[in-house]
């Protein structure tokens, strides 16, 4: 057999398209536990991105119903009753706000002042911890973001230094020595981009949507407080 029919040969034998099960079977250790380590952050944020959205369009459903009651009804104690088993954080803010007003109205009011400071401050509060409640796993989705790109090019690096010292203990620095390697380490810096990227974009969508919602719960409580003050302007 000459040298051009052993070349032929062995390009019949070589993959045509990459295979990335392949890649990661080949791959170091340290570069499949990074690989795993990062596919696994990728599905945890999809899950992450997936519940967010489906909680956040049934708190604006709710929170759009709850908002719409509340303002026919007669009596928002009979309201906020009816809706104290539901998750609407508009209610609780609302709660919030009734609880001070009745600690704040058993006895002489002296400082009004002072009892709409404290309503405010009551609701406020709520709203804060309402945001920090429906905010509590969107931090993940920034880890991941910044972090995943920098672990994929550790386990990139890491590759590169096992495939020169593959160079080194065969002796042989040909492409068919380093290419798989390569190949290899490079796939790691991939799927942290493919990591990474989906939780920057769902992170920033998120947080917007979130800082929309909040305002939507401060205006709220701004409108109630108002409310508030013109029956305290009766006592």
């Amino acid at each position: 057999m000459t040298v051009l029919d052993f070349l032929s040969a062995a390009a019949a034998d070589a993959p045509t398209r990459l295979d990335p099960v392949r890649l990661f079977l080949d791959a170091d250790i340290v570069v499949q536990a990074v690989m795993v380590g990062l596919i696994l952050a990728s599905i945890w944020s999809w899950m992450i991105m997936i519940g967010f959205m489906l909680r956040m369009k049934n708190v604006r459903q709710r929170g759009d119903q709850f908002e719409t009651e509340f303002w026919q009804a007669d009596q928002f104690d009979e309201m906020m009753k009816r809706q104290s088993k539901r998750d609407v954080p508009l209610a609780r803010v609302a709660g919030a706000g009734m609880a001070e007003w009745r600690r704040s109205t058993k006895g002489a009011v002296a400082d009004r002042d002072g009892v709409r400071q404290r309503l405010a401050g009551a609701m406020e509060s709520q709203v804060a911890e309402e945001t920090d409640s429906l905010a509590s796993r969107l931090t993940f989705l920034a880890t991941v973001g910044s972090v995943a790109p920098f672990v994929g090019l550790f386990g990139t690096v890491w590759g590169i230094m096992n495939s020169f010292f593959q160079i080194g203990a065969q002796q042989n620095s040909s492409l068919a020595v380093v290419a798989p390697g390569i190949s290899e380490a490079l796939f790691a810096t991939a799927i942290g981009l493919f990591a990474a990227i989906p939780a920057v974009i769902g992170y920033n969508r998120f947080s917007q949507a979130l800082n929309s919602y909040e305002a939507k719960m401060q205006r709220f409580a701004d409108k109630f407080h108002a409310s508030l003050s013109r029956q305290l302007e009766k006592l």
